[in-house]
């Protein structure tokens, strides 16, 4: 029985890091923040928070409803592209102006701001929602129905490590970012992630 449970927790963890680690939005906005020393421990907990809550309510079967609505889908994937193009406008501009990590530059953003843009980057973005709710929800439905919680939570587990060790990660990058060519490089390339996942929400809709 706990060969089962074990195989089961492996799955889930195995098959949520397999889908989060992939470079995406929500991972380029986890790692600046990071880098910035932004709030880096609240980030990453509340998108693993969601990440855990959406991957629940995807195995418990809501997320074959939601994929089928085309109009629901279509909303939310307009709404996540008209917010990617911002974020990834701002970052350009941040790359344009330029700037350097200064030794106590710890929490720039206001708290209510990091928290506010972090569910606007997890909740709006379309990807999240096929990662956790339809791909994750699909995939525990091959799984034998007193196995599917031990998937589930070794899938939310994959996130809790991944959002943290990234979110980290970026903090000890700090030091490096106090020349100011590294955070040209850094806000150019969140900014073309940004813009090339709402280019391809948006030829999806086409």
């Amino acid at each position: 029985m706990a060969d089962i449970m074990i195989f089961a927790f492996l799955t889930g963890f195995g098959t949520s890091a397999g889908l989060i680690i992939a470079i995406g939005a929500q991972n380029a906005f986890v790692l600046s923040q990071g880098v910035r020393r932004n709030h880096h421990l609240v980030i990453p907990l509340i998108c693993s928070f969601f990440d855990a809550l959406l991957i629940t309510v995807g195995i418990l079967g809501v997320g074959t409803a939601v994929a089928s609505n085309p109009a629901l889908t279509k909303a939310a994937a307009w709404g996540g592209a008209a917010f990617l193009f911002w974020y990834g406008a701002g970052s350009f501009r941040s790359a344009l102006k330029g700037g350097h990590l200064e030794a106590d530059d710890r929490g720039s953003t206001s708290l209510k701001k990091a928290v506010l843009t972090t569910l606007a980057v997890t909740l709006l973005n379309p990807h999240v929602y096929l990662d956790t709710l339809v791909l994750m929800g699909s995939i525990s439905g091959q799984i034998p129905l007193a196995e599917r919680p031990w998937f589930g939570i070794g899938a939310a587990m994959a996130s809790f490590v991944w959002f943290f060790i990234l979110s980290l990660g970026g903090n000890l990058l700090a030091p490096l970012f106090r020349k100011q060519v590294a955070w040209r490089i850094l806000d150019t390339l969140v900014g073309i992630i940004m813009w090339s996942i709402a280019l391809s929400l948006v030829v999806n809709l086409a």
